[in-house]
């Protein structure tokens, strides 16, 4: 017989404990919620964010892309139909099978939590909450500021491919592009700049960016964008060489510390080593290169004005109500009309 593992027994009875320990205290402190606050759960799921958050920890524990993935994620999700988790559902025809979400990942992730939170509270916690403490609480994983957000989402009932692409920023855009779509979701350009920093973690494939460069027959290098470092498109084209599967390969999008949640984003934006051409567009434009500056100088910076945008954005298009929105029993599945 193998060996019992203790680490997950361990963690099993800690949430088995939390979870009575709280609703013990919440019976003589009863909280008000409101339909969309920071203690909604309080009285009818209190070790909710405690269970998302030891789910994050174990997966990333294993994986290390994990963070990565799920703060991506969440930004998919927020874009199209608002933080209310339209992303996680499959089928032909939603916005998971779109081909510009067919590298998200993840998901699993997610489900596991959902899995967890059937167990103790069933029918409560809703998937879009899953996703939006789950990318805050990857953030936090990996060195990012630990922040509260309110919560109280219900799912949404929508998913549609075709909402996809004119929702989502793509990594060709120039800043009035990427403006625009943050406008209509009510953030604003210092958002963008400061939400740009997600892509201090996190992978991409290889068609994200080899439009910016190209190699002859000779393996002479011409840059198609001089935003660009060539030395850095030199490495680029090691990692991305021709004919390879894009499937197959990733590069980190931030080449200095992919793991961390920090301000390198921002310094290799100072150094023109921008993985994507949206990235270079934040030093390249006056209307955003002095943030830029502040955030690759000041990571104390960052992460106060991180906070307060994390905050706007899984705030988007948030559902309360029962006729738009439901608490699903399965995140990949609407519930049974």
């Amino acid at each position: 017989m193998g060996k019992p593992d203790f680490c997950a027994y361990n963690t099993f009875y800690l949430l088995m404990l939390v979870f009575y320990v709280a609703i013990i205290f919440q019976a003589f402190f009863p909280p008000f919620s409101s339909s969309f606050s920071f203690d909604f759960y309080a009285s009818s799921c209190p070790a909710a964010e405690m269970m998302v958050k030891n789910t994050v920890r174990s997966a990333s524990d294993s994986d290390p892309t994990v963070p990565g993935k799920l703060l991506r994620l969440l930004f998919h999700d927020c874009f199209v139909e608002g933080c209310d988790g339209s992303v996680l559902l499959q089928g032909n025809g939603t916005e998971r099978s779109d081909p510009a979400n067919q590298s998200l990942g993840g998901f699993s992730v997610i489900d596991s939590a959902k899995r967890v939170l059937e167990i103790f509270c069933p029918e409560t916690v809703s998937c879009a909450d899953i996703l939006a403490l789950a990318a805050r609480d990857a953030v936090e994983y990996v060195g990012g500021p630990n922040i509260q957000i309110p919560i109280g989402r219900k799912d949404g009932k929508i998913s549609v491919a075709t909402n996809v692409r004119p929702n989502i920023i793509d990594t060709s855009f120039t800043l009035d592009e990427m403006a625009n779509i943050f406008s209509a979701k009510g953030l604003s350009i210092d958002d963008l700049v400061t939400l740009s920093g997600a892509h201090t973690i996190g992978r991409s494939h290889c068609s994200s960016f080899n439009d910016r460069f190209k190699l002859d027959p000779n393996g002479n290098l011409t840059l198609l964008d001089s935003s660009l470092d060539r030395q850095y498109a030199a490495q680029l084209t090691k990692m991305c060489p021709a004919g390879a599967s894009d499937e197959s390969i990733t590069v980190n999008n931030d080449p200095g510390t992919p793991l961390r949640f920090d301000n390198q984003y921002y310094k290799i934006l100072l150094e023109h080593k921008g993985l994507f051409q949206s990235d270079s567009a934040l030093f390249s434009d006056v209307r955003t290169r002095n943030r830029v500056m502040e955030f690759a100088n000041n990571e104390d910076s960052f992460f106060e004005s991180w906070s307060v945008s994390f905050s706007k954005l899984v705030s988007i298009g948030v559902k309360t109500d029962d006729e738009v929105g439901e608490i699903r029993q399965s995140c990949s599945v609407p519930n049974a009309r």
